[in-house]
């Protein structure tokens, strides 16, 4: 199975689309993450296709990458957003976005931000604790509003990834925990500026079976039947995001089928069905353009340090995580095993390590599947500009993203005048 079908290789070089890689480099220089427009927009309708004619909204989880025109893109598509922030919230504005199609998702939303939230009219606030819920109630009522809210509800499911980014079990610091919901939603009295519309969950990221979905779903939906039983008016359920995407040799279910999974925990309960993708729509539809800047051979190690960083990528630092990497010129010869290592000045500074290639000083090597967490992760750590972002549409190339400068990065310091 090719897991990146708009990043091939014509003629013994990678391309995006029908541009080639090295062009690119070319032209916009190193680091630099290049999208493909075809890709994002091919796995959007797979989506769409997934759900047929049911009750949703696929709300792209913006953390997974920010960049305004991959915001566009998906909006002009029909699409939903997931925030965690009122700086996303107001990325997704500026982007074109429909504010009636956002939820807020995340532990810590501040006054402000809840504010800012409630005057735009966002689809729903996915609350995540009492306080936070006490806190909205007060907002809104010094606004004159009502908030629509759902419980982010932990169901106590192993999702089976990284601890990093498994969000649901009960030591976890996300949601509610389910055994107390059911009194909460049933207290409305006590806030009569929420309206309560959704239950709501997110288990965590990267999974690769279906079966901890399944289980959390099962669980809200017995939760829903019992609001129901009581006549409150729920009209969605927000079953997260989480599906993983293929970094090396993992088995995963097909979107296809994960749609499927959470469309037959329903049963027979009619309501709007919300997920929230972010890694499954844009991870293999970017990489991280780098080019190597020395060959160096120890009597221990072969390394190859290249123009790119933890800074530019964290996820192999933070998560141990593995990419891809490939030549963007295949080259002939005799295949050598590298570490691949940035020039930032930390042993955990590498994008990959044991890996066969064969390579020169000064040759380009992309490291794939780094359109999610990768720009939207990165810093200016050791004071390094942060890439270029491109995006490829056919043969023509967009800069969305011009590379920082040291002046940019030093624009709001001050030295002090005594």
């Amino acid at each position: 199975m090719n897991d990146f079908p708009q990043f091939e290789y014509q003629q013994d070089t990678l391309h995006a689309e029908s541009v080639s890689l090295e062009t690119i480099a070319k032209e916009y220089g190193t680091p630099c993450y290049v999208y493909s427009r075809a890709a994002l927009t091919a796995t959007y309708h797979e989506f769409e296709q997934a759900f047929a004619n049911d009750d949703y909204l696929i709300c792209y989880a913006v953390k997974a990458n920010s960049n305004l025109a991959v915001l566009n893109l998906l909006a002009r598509l029909g699409s939903g957003f997931d925030i965690v922030s009122g700086g996303e919230l107001q990325r997704v504005i500026k982007a074109g976005g429909d504010p009636g199609k956002i939820v807020f998702s995340g532990v810590g939303k501040m006054a402000d931000e809840m504010r800012m939230a409630l005057a735009a009219d966002i689809l729903c606030f996915n609350v995540e604790s009492i306080a936070e819920l006490q806190l909205l109630n007060q907002i809104a009522a010094a606004m004159n509003k009502t908030a629509p809210v759902s419980l982010r509800v932990n169901p106590d499911v192993d999702a089976r990834t990284h601890p990093y980014i498994s969000t649901g079990l009960k030591e976890n610091k996300f949601g509610i925990p389910i055994e107390e919901a059911e009194h909460i939603y049933l207290s409305t009295d006590i806030f009569p500026h929420i309206q309560f519309i959704g239950v709501d969950c997110h288990i965590g990221s990267q999974l690769t079976e279906l079966d901890p979905f399944v289980q959390a779903g099962e669980k809200l939906v017995s939760l829903l039947h019992r609001l129901r039983a009581h006549n409150q008016q729920i009209t969605h359920l927000d079953l997260g995001g989480g599906l993983g995407i293929r970094y090396t040799n993992e088995a995963l279910p097909s979107i296809h089928d994960y749609v499927a999974a959470l469309r037959q925990t329903l049963g027979q309960l009619k309501l709007r069905l919300l997920i929230e993708p972010g890694r499954s729509l844009i991870g293999n539809a970017g990489l991280l353009l780098t080019r190597t800047a020395y060959i160096k051979h120890t009597p221990d190690r072969h390394f190859a340090i290249v123009d790119a960083a933890m800074n530019d990528l964290m996820r192999p630092s933070l998560y141990k995580a593995y990419h891809q990497i490939l030549p963007v010129i295949k080259r002939k010869g005799d295949l050598c095993n590298y570490q691949i290592v940035g020039p930032v000045c930390e042993t955990g500074d590498f994008l990959g390590h044991d890996r066969k290639l064969i390579l020169e000083g000064g040759d380009l090597l992309a490291v794939m599947s780094a359109g999610a967490y990768g720009m939207s992760m990165s810093s200016n750590y050791n004071t390094r500009p942060r890439a270029a972002e491109v995006m490829v549409d056919g043969d023509t190339v967009h800069l969305i993203r011009a590379r920082e400068t040291i002046d940019q990065l030093t624009a709001s310091e001050a030295i002090l005048q005594t």
